[in-house]
């Protein structure tokens, strides 16, 4: 007999389950009290971490220093030291 693969269902992904569901809203049950019990303590690091933000950004989005060079080249052919054929 041969089976056609078009005959087997894919399962449900977790997302469309019950239990995610359920995990979602426990999840936002409990983000809820987090956030009521200790805002106090969230807006008083709010300004350090907006401090501590400055400095990962710059890490994480330009890549640390020295990072820069080289990146932005204006023609495909490579430079004139490393063409094959050049005495140097």
């Amino acid at each position: 007999m041969d089976h056609d693969p078009a005959d087997h269902e894919t399962p449900p992904s977790f997302w469309s389950s019950r239990y995610a569901i359920g995990l979602v809203v426990v999840g936002a049950v409990a983000a809820y009290f987090l956030l009521t019990e200790h805002l106090a303590h969230v807006v008083g690091a709010l300004p350090y971490l907006l401090l501590l933000a400055c400095p990962l950004m710059h890490v994480f989005m330009h890549h640390g220093h020295g990072g820069h060079g080289g990146h932005h080249r204006h023609s495909d052919a490579p430079p004139a030291s490393r063409r094959k054929g050049d005495p140097s």
